[in-house]
């Protein structure tokens, strides 16, 4: 058998990040060879995923990156066992590399695009297998979403403070001068920040899936079956016209000036930035 020194075991230990003990068992294996020991470990990774198949991931992490000229931005989700492990640094280190993963997608949507992107010369998903058996925990991609601007505009994101939940809201504006002044900026910049507070389902009533309407239409209904049948459709309307407003973005009360919509602090920012703006699309990802 060939004889495994310590120089071999730092080696690898280096270039897999994994324990002392974890890199001299596979290197013995291996006998000596480092890039199939290196396969080993990886190995290892994925028998903890089979492992934990069945275990529910509801911790993690949201990450977002913008790109240098602000003119795309992903952001997504990176799901684990235990709050302990999120706050590990091999944790960390994955949710980074998944950070420029997603910036780097070719695709716009779909977590096995994600998998595919290479940091550093690697597939991302090879960097999840190595994170796996390091911290020995089921983790996995939960959501992606990569936005680019199509024409004149800006992309705006927030992450809460506790990296659980963040948005990414796109803008469209009636030209770039628009798009460049700080008003806007900060105008977009809060309203990514209230989408990421206020949870809204979609941005006006179209986009409010008609099976969601029918069941509170039903619900509004039950809740005045005993009022006088002429009025019944009034309070039902009254109450799903309400129901719109909480929960469709454009109509909201704004959460930093209740007195506005969000529609309206955006018109009103977008005019003092000498030009026209409305909300494109946005999403929001929460873990847990």
């Amino acid at each position: 058998m060939t004889e495994i020194s310590a120089a071999m075991v730092m080696k690898l230990r280096k270039m897999s990040g994994q324990g002392m003990m974890d890199c001299k068992r596979s290197l013995q294996e291996a006998n000596g060879d480092i890039e199939q020991a290196m396969g080993i470990l990886r190995k290892k990774g994925l028998a903890t995923l089979a492992k934990r198949a069945e275990r529910e991931t509801s911790e993690g992490t949201v990450v977002c990156k913008v790109s240098a000229d602000g003119k795309a931005a992903a952001m997504a989700t990176l799901c684990c066992e235990t709050d302990f492990v999120v706050k590990s640094d091999d944790f960390v280190a994955a949710a980074k590399a998944l950070a420029d993963a997603a910036l780097a997608c070719a695709a716009d949507e779909g977590v096995n695009n994600i998998l595919e992107s290479i940091v550093d010369g690697k597939k991302f998903n090879d960097i999840l297998t190595e994170t796996v058996s390091k911290t020995g925990e089921k983790t996995q991609v939960g959501d992606f979403a990569k936005y680019k601007l199509d024409g004149p505009g800006l992309i705006s994101t927030y992450i809460h403070f506790n990296e659980k939940v963040g948005t990414i809201v796109q803008i469209e504006t009636s030209d770039e001068t628009t798009a460049a002044e700080g008003v806007l900026k900060q105008a977009a910049s809060d309203i990514a920040m209230h989408i990421t507070a206020t949870k809204p389902l979609s941005l006006d009533k179209d986009g409010i899936d008609p099976e969601t309407v029918e069941r509170e239409k039903a619900i509004f209904a039950e809740q005045v079956k005993n009022k006088p049948a002429n009025i019944i459709d009034k309070i039902v309307e009254g109450k799903l016209k309400k129901f719109f407003s909480e929960n469709c973005l454009l109509h909201q009360q704004f959460v930093k000036d209740n007195s506005k919509s969000v529609e309206q602090v955006l018109t009103e920012a977008a005019e003092q930035a000498g030009g026209k703006a409305k909300i494109k699309r946005f999403v929001r990802f929460e873990v847990g």
